[in-house]
């Protein structure tokens, strides 16, 4: 797709968004705005209640077109405490906590993620995984931890290449192929009986984009019907 095209779609999306949170009366007590970028809703601004963002999210996952929901939304007037994994040089928001291996200027608590995630348990609000779990032979611990250190209704967004296209392969540190059918067993309870709730699972022509909730203090596993709207 071109970018000219791309950029025709985003206002498109805007404008639907916009009519959205101005004609459906359970987004009347959000203060927020949404912009679009390659698909991908940002959304900023206030809720007065963690249920008001939960909603506003699944209806903006409805729409056509959008490939996942990344908002910074205070909630009851407090910001969110939301983790970049693996962030190297970029951060996706500068108040993000940006975690890598290395040190850097974007980098504000060193540590190697084979080791675990150094954050106490339901302790942050979202989890940024962008262009990480393709670097990992063995990924599940690392999204266990991250099931881990989410509060109830925290969000895990991942980014990364889809299996088919060439930037899956083209860089030799990759050692993981994605796709969305591969989040569909993440859907399913493990051995410990940790599962994650798929809020919006898709993809482009390059990209896999997954925002997905742990399943725990009151979220139920997704039944057939909520998977059967994103895998085969």
């Amino acid at each position: 797709m071109s970018r000219s095209r791309r950029d025709l779609l985003d206002r498109d999306l805007e404008c639907a968004a916009a009519d959205l949170l101005e004609h459906d009366p359970r987004l009347g007590a959000l203060e927020v705005s949404v912009r679009f970028d390659g698909g991908v809703a940002h959304v900023e601004g206030s809720a007065p209640d963690p249920d008001d963002l939960a909603i506003l999210r699944e209806l903006l996952g409805r729409m056509g077109g959008v490939l996942a929901v990344w908002d910074r939304v205070r909630v009851g007037g407090v910001a969110p405490r939301v983790v970049d994994l693996g962030c190297g040089g970029t951060k996706q928001h500068a108040d993000n906590l940006g975690l890598d291996v290395w040190p850097g200027p974007a980098v504000d608590v060193v540590a190697d993620l084979m080791n675990g995630v150094p954050f106490q348990d339901e302790s942050v609000d979202q989890i940024f995984a962008v262009h990480v779990l393709e670097h990992l032979a063995d990924y599940l611990p690392l999204l266990a931890e991250c099931h881990r250190i989410l509060r109830p209704g925290g969000v895990l967004h991942v980014l990364a290449p889809w299996w088919r296209h060439v930037n899956a392969v083209a860089d030799p540190t990759h050692v993981r192929l994605l796709d969305v059918q591969t989040f569909k067993h993440l859907c399913r309870p493990d051995r410990a009986g940790r599962c994650w709730y798929p809020l919006l699972v898709t993809r482009d022509e390059a990209t896999v984009f997954a925002d997905l909730i742990p399943a725990k203090a009151g979220v139920r596993p997704a039944d057939d019907r909520r998977l059967a709207r994103f895998f085969d």
